[in-house]
């Protein structure tokens, strides 16, 4: 397993983007795994509910951290297919996600994506897989 990288460094990266704006904050950061979490308060739909959107967004902007940092520094991660199964909703308090590489290739990169409440519960399952290209 790789070292995790400095979390400072990449949050950031998140300067001016839409992850700052939804809120993410990255915890944990390593080409195997990248966790971050994100406030339920001001992403939600009408109906006071996490926004289906924003757990995509969560999804995609951890495991497209996770896929450039596999690609390495000379490479870019590019998201190219995304899901996501919605189990649950929460109304408050910050949901958590945590990306976890399935495939790690040298054009394509697979990360699962799981998101749970502050209780432990899962409000998602996604599944992204990025193409890894030259800069």
């Amino acid at each position: 397993m790789t070292e995790p990288l400095d979390i400072s460094m990449v949050n950031a990266m998140s300067k001016g983007t839409l992850a700052e704006r939804m809120g993410i904050e990255f915890v944990e950061a390593s080409p195997e795994r990248v966790v971050g979490r994100m406030p339920v308060e001001g992403n939600t739909q009408p109906y006071g509910l996490l926004h289906g959107g924003a757990s995509v967004v969560l999804a995609e902007s951890i495991g497209s951290v996770a896929a450039a940092i596999h690609a390495g520094p000379d490479r870019i991660a590019v998201g190219i297919e995304i899901n996501a199964t919605h189990h649950r909703s929460a109304t408050e308090g910050h949901v958590t996600g945590v990306a976890t590489r399935i495939h790690g290739g040298r054009t394509l990169a697979t990360y699962e994506i799981e998101i749970t409440d502050e209780q432990g519960r899962r409000i998602c399952t996604s599944r992204l897989t990025c193409m890894l290209r030259d800069r």
